[in-house]
């Protein structure tokens, strides 16, 4: 069981995360928007999002969330991750779609699915908090949850003007704007220099929690999923992934931290999807002797299993045999087992 004030700063924490997103989403979606009023709307509702996520922030300050490692992990894993997903976005929104006319309409559409997810959220939020007897936070949510309603009426309000534009456009040839007069590529850098920037924040204060987060049990596992849902080649600890064959990689999984094995699997799901390499993963998937053992060196383990953690030798013995095999952790569980 987890406490009340656990539970909701989750809740907060999946907001913030939902928030950092959005921004950088309108950043791009506003570069390639016309003066007008949906543009306006769009320039407002980016200001307010930024407000939210700053008052959401200070309500997790409140709340002491640093003071919970588990929920400080995860949540700035979920703002890197939100923030990640949003930057590769950005420039698949200044692209899609067959005229320029259809890619607002797209956007718009894109706002709306937004829009509807946040209301759920704040209104799931709000009713947790008042449950709890936290009525600061459901006041929050409340207030915030207002926003998101105005936002998801007037973008209801612009999509038959937007689709009207599409027919204009695209069945009687007269597009109605040029997008490269909206300083889109502009914007995007900007877009982009700053996302990158907010996550390298993130990351950073994400290294200062994430060994003590991993103590917590799940955690480590949780991680990295995360970590592999936006993943690329590069960030895998199996050099030049993408190139090897299904055997090479297999013989190389055991090796593998928790973390990096839920990674590399994310990751394998959502590109080829080897049945041999997930099957393999599953075989080593699995909890470690205990949180936080596969931070340790050889040293560490030893050091542990002398002073208070004899009873897992047998444990260590096994765990360690189906992944990194070190011949110095062996020992010691085999003195360990003697000993006993």
């Amino acid at each position: 069981m987890i406490s009340s004030d656990q539970k909701i700063v989750q809740y907060l924490n999946e907001a913030h995360a939902m928030e950092l997103a959005l921004v950088r989403t309108l950043q791009a979606h506003v570069a390639v928007t016309p003066s007008g009023s949906y543009r306006r709307g769009l320039d407002r509702h980016l200001r307010e999002t930024g407000d939210h996520a700053d008052r959401i922030e200070r309500r997790l300050g409140q709340l002491e969330a640093g003071r919970n490692p588990l929920q400080v992990g995860l949540g700035a894993l979920e703002s890197v991750a939100a923030q990640l997903l949003a930057l590769s976005k950005g420039p698949f929104d200044l692209v899609r779609g067959m005229s320029a006319e259809e890619k607002l309409l797209k956007n718009a559409r894109d706002e709306v699915a937004t829009e509807a997810l946040e209301i759920a959220t704040y209104t799931a939020l709000e009713h947790a908090a008042r449950a709890v007897g936290d009525e600061q936070t459901a006041t929050l949510a409340a207030d915030i949850r207002g926003d998101e309603q105005r936002m998801l009426e007037q973008l209801l309000d612009e999509i038959p003007k937007l689709a009207a534009a599409v027919v204009k456009a695209e069945v009687e040839g007269k597009p109605q704007y040029d997008p490269t007069t909206t300083g889109a590529a502009d914007a995007l850098r900007e877009v982009r220099d700053t996302a990158q920037a907010g996550a390298k924040e993130a990351r950073k204060r994400t290294r200062r929690t994430a060994r003590q987060a991993r103590k917590v049990p799940g955690v480590a596992q949780a991680e990295g999923e995360v970590k592999g849902a936006v993943a690329d080649e590069s960030d895998l600890a199996i050099p030049g992934y993408d190139g090897k064959k299904a055997a090479e990689i297999v013989a190389a999984l055991g090796s593998l931290s928790q973390i990096d094995l839920a990674k590399v699997e994310a990751y394998e799901r959502k590109k080829q999807s080897r049945a041999t390499v997930l099957n393999k993963i599953k075989s080593l998937r699995g909890d470690e002797p205990w949180p936080g053992y596969d931070e340790l060196s050889v040293d560490d383990v030893r050091a542990a299993l002398s002073a208070a953690q004899s009873d897992k030798a047998g444990d260590v013995r096994e765990y360690e045999r189906r992944h990194k095999d070190r011949s110095g952790v062996i020992e010691a569980t085999d003195r360990e087992t003697a000993r006993a």
